[in-house]
């Protein structure tokens, strides 16, 4: 895992890009180049998913020749095939570099190397504007998501059932993350804080959310609602994410 920038991997993306362009109309590029940007960004869960099939079966430039002059005989077609296959990575990167709060927290995220983790944060920052019940539900399964990693990192259980006050209140007591593991007031203060912003995403989700039915009283939120749940979860995620790391490299 890289934990690369968005700024990194989107212009990786474009290079990666021009060598096949490059190779595919008569060029010569580098073949050490090809490799090691493609090994990176199939490094990445969050670009992986989205590269053309050909950069992820093709290993080396021969393989790519191999495959580009069977599939294409112009020199037009194949870079209209190429820039297409390569637009959904790239139109993805460039939305993320529209919100660097958004990018900094996905980096971070990132260290985790879970699907379900950056899949959460991404819908919650997709869906905040146009969908804010979608975004309060996706902020939840974000920090919910997380504590579980962390868990299973840890080697500590828990149900299926548990909710997500349930499962930060393990999570935290072993990053020594309670307000009662402390005795100085201001980390009391600061980290009884942190506890009362995730019981808040666990009630502001089951009570306005899109994950349960409603009656004719039923609150709809605001834009403004997803964004502040949608923040709050990124911040909280993120805390937990370096307070892991630090766990891990106490314990190595």
């Amino acid at each position: 895992m890289t934990g690369s920038s968005t700024r990194e991997l989107f212009d990786d993306t474009e290079r990666l890009l021009d060598i096949l362009i490059s190779r595919a109309t008569g060029g010569v590029p580098d073949d050490s180049a090809y490799r090691r940007i493609r090994s990176k960004l199939l490094a990445e869960p969050r670009v992986k998913s989205k590269l053309p099939s050909c950069v992820q079966k093709c290993r080396d430039l021969g393989a790519f020749w191999s495959f580009i002059k069977r599939e294409f005989t112009t020199y037009e077609d194949r870079r209209y095939y190429l820039r297409n296959e390569f637009d959904t990575a790239l139109t993805a990167l460039e939305h993320e570099l529209t919100s660097p709060p958004g990018d900094a927290i996905a980096v971070s995220l990132a260290k985790l190397d879970s699907e379900h983790v950056g899949d959460a944060w991404r819908k919650a920052l997709e869906r905040k504007d146009n969908d804010p019940e979608g975004a309060i539900t996706a902020a939840r399964t974000l920090v919910e998501s997380v504590c579980k990693h962390i868990l299973d990192d840890l080697g500590m259980t828990y149900e299926d059932s548990d909710d997500l006050p349930k499962l930060y209140g393990l999570a935290s007591a072993h990053l020594n993350l309670s307000p009662a593991q402390h005795t100085e007031q201001i980390f009391k203060q600061i980290l009884g804080g942190c506890k009362s912003v995730v019981e808040g995403l666990g009630a502001l989700r089951n009570k306005v959310s899109d994950a349960h039915g409603k009656g004719k009283k039923s609150i709809k939120p605001a834009s403004r609602h997803a964004e502040l749940a949608v923040n709050l979860a990124g911040s909280m995620a993120t805390y937990l994410v370096s307070t892991w790391e630090a766990h891990k490299g106490q314990s190595a």
